[in-house]
């Protein structure tokens, strides 16, 4: 019987969760969920320097708006130290590890030596044989791991298949520092051992390390866990994902208006396919995610494809569930305090909902609806954007000065209703129903683009409707 799934994501707290990060998480989620396994976190904090609870707390942030979640409390490597330093003592005591009192300087000047001759800069191994006897006072040791000199080394990787590297390439590496703290290398094989992971995703840029990885799990006498390295995410001009690409962190798409499920979908297809289809529920995802359908190519970052898919869920999402996302967007914002309060007020999230199957409609992001819905909580008198004034002509007042009489005049304030009357209204004034409509919306909105007039009117109820006509017609 095979062992569950176990996954895990182990991101360095330095900073948001990076785009690239949040499809690595996705993909560890998927394949231990859709396996009845689990995911962990493991929060990399080993270098103190760059690492702060603000830098953890926006990862957790940015992966609980994802919606992935992970089994137990996120685990400090750090905390772990003293198992690390254990299992590296471990190897020295079995022969398979050893102190290396290189001073700084004999390190830089080994660097150096080895760039002059034009070879890569690898330890040389002067202390791997030595008796600890000829140990200089004063110089606190390292630990190095006692890497083979021929062969190679072999990973097995899910995504790029059979890679062996030659171990000539990979030198004795350190595994304790000299100040007794652990290294990355080795508090990753130790970590990944202890929490029982099976399966290993993570950025093709971590070959290499698996490679030494491998080093530590066979000398340890570990099971190697499956590995699964998937390409990087590049931007539009097919240079590796930055800053000056734009967006690059999860709570930056966030605040752009993108929906949770949209991201998942987008993301999952950025570099894993299932036949030609674009749009998947989390529940298809679960189903058919593995590892035979990742490419093997870098993927480019489609902006223009991720508004689309992000379009495609706010059409499909009901109405109360986009209003949570929305105010989640608001709350994430600069500018959303102020909508929240209105939100807050009387009987408005209502008003919005009952706008919202128009507004969404028009959206392709929670900005988009956030701009669509701006009319809703504009304060009177409205201030009219350029364009919308030109439609404000005097005779156009006039024509809305006899709209809004036979609209005082209805008894119900309704689609139906509000629509007869603007009809009415134009064939009174002997107008095509467009010359009645144009500044209708110009005097509701204060914009020329907004969802259809008599959603509008309905939308603002009699009395603000009512209201803001008069403010234009005088």
């Amino acid at each position: 019987m095979s062992k569950p799934v176990v996954t895990r994501f182990a991101p360095s707290p330095t900073g948001y969760l990076h785009i690239g990060g949040a499809r690595t998480a996705l993909y560890s989620w998927l394949y231990a969920k859709g396996r009845g396994g689990k995911m962990l976190l493991r929060i990399e904090d080993t270098d103190r320097a760059r690492s702060t609870q603000e830098a953890v707390e926006a990862l957790i942030d940015g992966l609980t708006w994802l919606g992935l979640d992970w089994e137990g409390e996120p685990i400090s490597q750090f905390s772990r130290a003293e198992r690390h330093k254990q299992v590296a003592e471990e190897l020295v005591a079995a022969g398979k590890a050893y102190y290396c009192y290189c001073t700084p300087e004999e390190l830089t000047q080994m660097r150096e030596k080895a760039r002059e001759e034009g070879r890569p800069p690898r330890y040389d191994g002067r202390w791997r044989d030595r008796d600890a006897s000829e140990a200089p006072e004063g110089i606190a040791p390292a630990v190095r791991l006692k890497a083979p000199f021929d062969g190679e080394t072999t990973v097995y990787d899910e995504v790029q298949g059979t890679v062996a590297f030659p171990n000539k390439d990979l030198d004795d590496l350190v595994l304790l520092r000299s100040d007794g703290t652990p290294t990355y290398m080795l508090a990753v094989v130790v970590d990944d051992h202890d929490m029982g992971i099976t399966h290993v995703i993570r950025g093709d840029d971590h070959f290499t390390n698996s490679a030494r990885q491998v080093l530590i799990y066979k000398a340890l006498g570990w099971d190697v866990p499956s590995m699964a390295h998937i390409p990087l995410i590049h931007g539009p001009d097919g240079a590796k994902l930055s800053k000056r690409h734009g967006a690059t962190g999860a709570e930056a798409y966030r605040a752009m208006g993108y929906l949770p499920a949209a991201m998942r979908n987008y993301l999952a297809r950025l570099g894993w396919s299932h036949g030609d289809d674009e749009i998947f529920s989390t529940d298809q995802m679960l189903e058919w995610f593995d590892f035979d359908a990742i490419g093997k190519s870098p993927s480019r970052m489609d902006f223009q494809k991720l508004a689309n898919v992000n379009g495609h869920y706010m059409r499909s999402t009901n109405d109360p569930e986009l209003m949570q996302h929305f105010k989640v967007f608001l709350a994430a914002i600069e500018d959303g305090a102020p909508i929240l309060e209105w939100l807050q007020q009387s009987d408005n999230e209502n008003t919005l909902l009952a706008s919202m199957a128009a507004l969404k409609e028009r959206a392709k992001t929670l900005v988009e609806l956030k701009d669509g819905a701006s009319y809703l909580w504009a304060t009177r008198p409205l201030s009219i954007e350029p364009k919308a004034e030109k439609l404000l002509s005097d005779e156009a007042k006039a024509v809305l000065a006899r709209l809004t009489e036979n609209l005082s005049d209805l008894d119900a304030w309704t689609m139906e209703t509000t629509e007869s009357a603007v009809k009415a209204t134009a064939e009174q004034a002997e107008l095509k129903l467009g010359k009645v409509a144009q500044p209708l919306r110009a005097a509701l909105t204060g914009k020329t683009t907004s969802p259809g007039i008599y959603d509008v009117l309905v939308g603002l109820g009699r009395d603000e409707s009512l209201g803001r006509l008069r403010d234009v017609c005088g």
